[in-house]
């Protein structure tokens, strides 16, 4: 539906992307920009209901892979936290106008609370989909036991098991020490758009007290934050995909009546 490209990055990676333009009405509204996970792409569930949803209004909308992810370049076990905030900024930069709506899924929530926290100018709203801030050091780091940590700061590396995939996760020590110069939970976070998260109580790799410390820590006029009972990490089925997309209508909403 949307037309593919790709760009060069600061750091020479090549980016994959996928671009929607706006029309009839919506060309003047925000655009929406999604971001996802931690090794996913852009190919997901999420990604592709919300160019249909898009599309389906007008909107223009953006979708792209991170170095490392789906089919940009790079190696995945090169990258870390600031590396993919970095494409995320460079691909937002040149593939859009103006404020967008950022929308965030999982590691794409902190990703996405980096660029508007960075840059509020080019934030007009933000969605997190079970937004996982700080998730290297408050959930990787503290998670590891005595061994796991001489592991990973000896060889720097360390294989957790993964539920979505037969493969484990390879976390390095880049991943762990880098994240710790990204933390948005420490120091303030002023977040001055409209913020709406989502976040389902059968979450097995988010805590629900994630997303209330975001909703304590962030200096943000109009945050609301909505539990979905039963939804688990994905929140992809039918009824999640239609609250999310109710979710962006009511930030746009929200945005227009500033």
């Amino acid at each position: 539906m949307g037309t593919r490209g790709e760009l060069t990055s600061s750091r020479g990676q090549a980016l994959a992307f996928c671009k929607t333009e706006a029309r009839g009405k919506g060309e003047n509204l925000p655009g929406l920009v999604f971001l996802g996970g931690f090794r996913s792409d852009m190919e997901g569930s999420k990604a592709l209901f919300l160019e249909n949803w898009a599309a389906e209004r007008g909107r223009a909308f953006l979708r792209f892979d991170y170095s490392g992810h789906g089919a940009s370049g790079g190696d995945f076990l090169d990258g870390s936290i600031g590396d993919w905030a970095a494409d995320a900024r460079e691909v937002i930069a040149a593939q859009t106008d103006g404020p967008q709506i950022l929308i965030g899924s999982s590691m794409g929530g902190w990703i996405s609370l980096l660029v508007a926290r960075d840059d509020p100018d080019r934030v007009a709203g933000l969605v997190g989909i079970a937004a996982a801030p700080d998730f290297t050091e408050d959930s990787m780091w503290a998670g590891f036991d005595d061994a796991m940590r001489k592991t990973l700061l000896e060889e720097g590396q360390v294989a957790l098991p993964s539920d979505y995939s037969d493969d484990p996760y390879i976390i390095t020590r880049k991943l762990i020490e880098e994240g710790r110069t990204q933390l948005v939970l420490r120091d303030p976070l002023p977040l001055p758009m409209p913020v709406r998260l989502l976040h389902g109580t059968a979450d097995a790799d988010v805590a629900m007290s994630v997303p209330l410390r975001i909703l304590d820590h962030a200096k943000a006029p109009d945050l609301r934050l909505t539990f979905v009972k039963g939804a688990d990490h994905r929140m992809s089925g039918p009824a999640e995909l239609a609250l999310i997309g109710k979710t962006v209508h009511g930030v746009t909403q929200a945005v227009l009546e500033r």
